[in-house]
């Protein structure tokens, strides 16, 4: 049975994965067309490279289905409830990065912090007999974040488009969204709070924790662990 190695199927993810791994002697390549999800992998015996979406690979991981797999850490974190117990990290791979952050509009000059966001949150359900609505495609993390910090009176909205723009349709009081430069947030009129980051974003590379791994897998895994100096 080989190891199987799962990695972005597309865009400057996969491009940056093959760099990493190309960097330390493995080489990562589609085979076949743009249009195929198979790969290859030269540089080390047993590994069998597996294209995904980014969004897939976690539940892939802890399902056992691929053993090894990058993609990034908040996905992981999203999607896998007590992730830690389901994949292990071995690598930051030092690109990806983005910030999950919540954001306010500009126009609330008293709103700066997490306080000030609960103290708004009770304010506006008195005035309009509703919850402030948090718009973000990452409840897991939000939900868990906000509870943590003590802020209650808010509804969370899902949005798999783009996020920023909800505040401006009035479909949304504040957001929860990635940002990497902040500049689609100052376009759209908003702020990020002091205290609003919830997680710093980036590539990882994780390992499955199931432990029905064959003799030859772990033996790979060592081998692999070696080159890749983890």
């Amino acid at each position: 049975m080989m190891l199987k190695l799962g990695v972005p199927s597309k865009g400057r993810l996969m491009d940056k994965t093959f760099d990493w791994f190309g960097s330390r002697g493995v080489t990562l390549r589609r085979a076949g067309s743009d249009r195929e999800y198979a790969g290859a992998v030269d540089g080390i015996d047993g590994v069998e490279l597996v294209l995904l979406s980014a969004g897939e690979i976690p539940r892939e991981l802890a399902a056992g289905r691929i053993h090894l797999g990058v993609t990034g850490s908040d996905l992981v974190r999203e999607k896998l409830v007590n992730w830690e117990h389901q994949v292990k990290e071995l690598a930051l791979l030092g690109f990806g990065r983005a910030d999950l952050i919540i954001a306010v509009p500009d126009a609330w000059v008293d709103v700066d912090t997490l306080d000030d966001l609960d103290a708004a949150a009770a304010a506006f359900r008195k005035e309009h007999a509703m919850r402030l609505r948090i718009a973000t495609k990452y409840h897991r993390l939000v939900r868990d974040f906000l509870r943590a910090e003590g802020v209650a009176d808010y509804a969370l909205v899902d949005s798999q488009g783009a996020t920023e723009g909800t505040v401006k349709n009035q479909t949304a009081e504040a957001i929860a969204d990635i940002t990497s430069t902040g500049e689609t947030l100052r376009a759209n009129g908003l702020k990020i709070l002091a205290d609003g980051l919830i997680h710093a974003s980036q590539a990882t590379l994780f390992r499955g924790r199931r432990s029905d791994w064959t003799t030859d897998q772990r033996n790979t895994f060592k081998a692999l662990s070696a080159k890749l100096d983890l």
